[in-house]
This record gives structure tokens, C-alpha cells and sequence, in this order.
């Protein structure tokens, strides 16, 4: 579970409601049923008109990343397996490294010693990574820009629902004191658009986002060090050449 997502997303809704009700309001009043359908539905409508349902029904496992995917990757110890893998290239060769790619987890990185192990040529073995990066740059864009245009269309469907209320108060009442009312709670489909907007769907799109550049970086880093390896570089060279992926705080010596 992601704590920092979990935490920023009680921390502001807290906030929010709390000086709302310290200011006399009542939780209970912006609950109402057709500004929510109106924002909700409206968002969801829109947005599925701009990308394709099997996006649409990928927004679960979007939000299961986003709240609780791996909010890091051990650069450190990737650095260390490819040392490790590029000492018995040099000593056993590239052959030698076959017993050891069932002892790796990460899907890409087990393709990529798999790669090495069958004798690709550097050339294919960089391309063929590159374009296993870009399939999953293009694969995370969509989730992104999902969220994204979900928050730019909240906010329009919250008007649009306060706009809705307003015709239909200012033209079904008369009573100056339920008029006030009405349009009070016209007003509540606005406020359901940007919150829903700000606190929910553009964060969730920035979280997205740098999960995807965290995996970016680190599948990289991993690319770089297996075509150092089948290149024959000296361990040492590659050590120093990827340590470059990591804040200087955190290298090796």
C-alpha cells in the first residue's frame, strides 16, 4: 500500500470537510443525489468517449497501482545482480548466466539475460529492449491520459449540473427563502466536479505518472547493463556506468 497516497488523500478531503463543518455546515447537505449522478456519470461518459472500453475497463488496475503498486525500485541491488551476472560472463561467459535467470523476478529483466544467454546480437538486443520500453511508455500513457481527461471533465459536469439547477430553480419557484435554498444546493454539483476533480482524479493521473517514470528509469537501467554485458565490458566500467541511475547519495563506492 501506498501511505503517501493513502495518507494525502485523508489528509485533504480531512481538511476540506473539517473547516466546512467548523464554519456550521453540514456534512450531510452536499450529499445529494443528482449533482453526484450528474458529475460522476457525466465524467465517466464523457471521458469513455475519448479512449476505448478496454481502457475503460482497465480503471481498476490503474487505481490498484495508483494506491497500491510498488512505489520504488532497488536501483542498488539491480546494480549489483547485473556486476554480479557481468563477473561470471567474464569468467564462464555468456552461457554461464543460464542458471541464474530463474532466480529473476522482474518479467523485463528475465528477458533481457534470456536475450544475452541465447547469443542475440548487441544491435537486436538493444532494439528489442527499446521496444519493449516503448510498448509499456504507450501501455502506461493510457491510464494516464484517462485520468487526466477525467479531471478536465469534472469540473465542466459540475457546472453544467449547477447550471441545470438554476434553470430549473429560477423557474419553479417563487418563494424568495426556498429560491435561496435551491440555488445553494445548485451549487453543489460544482463543488462534487472540482473536488472530485482536485482531489481525486488528477492526483491519481500524477501518481500514475511517476510510477511510470520510476519503472522507466529503472528497466534502463537494467537495458544498459545487460548490452554492457553482452558487449563484454569490464564489471567495474558497468558499475560505474549505471551507478549514474542512482542520486550520488546512494552509490556504492
Amino acid at each position: 500500500m501506498d501511505f503517501a497516497t493513502i495518507f494525502g488523500l485523508i489528509m485533504a478531503i480531512g481538511a476540506i470537510t473539517g473547516a466546512y463543518v467548523l464554519e456550521g455546515g453540514q456534512i450531510d447537505s452536499i450529499f445529494l443525489l443528482a449533482p453526484i449522478m450528474i458529475v460522476v456519470g457525466g465524467t465517466v461518459g464523457a471521458t469513455a468517449i475519448t479512449t476505448s472500453l478496454t481502457t475503460v475497463n482497465k480503471i481498476p488496475t490503474y487505481l490498484r497501482l495508483a494506491f497500491f503498486g510498488k512505489h520504488h525500485y532497488n536501483a542498488k541491488q539491480s546494480i549489483q545482480i547485473l556486476v554480479t551476472l557481468a563477473e561470471k560472463a567474464r569468467r564462464e561467459g555468456v552461457l554461464g548466466l543460464e542458471k541464474h535467470v530463474a532466480g529473476i523476478r522482474d518479467p523485463f529483466f528475465k528477458k533481457a539475460v534470456r536475450l544475452v544467454v541465447d547469443g542475440t546480437e548487441l544491435t537486436s538486443l538493444r532494439d528489442i529492449l527499446e521496444n519493449e520500453i516503448a510498448y509499456l511508455e504507450d501501455r502506461h500513457k493510457h491510464g494516464i491520459l484517462l485520468f487526466q481527461k477525467a479531471g478536465g471533465f469534472a469540473p465542466t459536469m459540475g457546472i453544467l449540473g449547477t447550471v441545470l439547477g438554476l434553470i430549473h430553480t429560477l423557474g419553479n419557484t417563487s418563494d424568495a427563502a426556498k429560491m435561496a435554498t435551491a440555488i445553494a444546493g445548485a451549487f453543489i454539483a460544482t463543488l462534487w466536479g472540482v473536488g472530485l476533480a482536485n482531489l481525486f482524479l488528477l492526483p491519481v493521473a500524477d501518481k500514475l505518472k511517476m510510477r511510470h517514470e520510476e519503472e522507466l528509469a529503472h528497466y534502463e537501467l537494467i537495458m544498459e547493463g545487460v548490452v554492457a554485458i553482452q558487449s563484454g565490458d569490464n564489471p567495474r566500467s558497468i558499475k560505474t556506468r549505471l551507478n549514474s541511475f542512482v542520486p550520488p547519495e546512494q552509490r556504492e563506492e
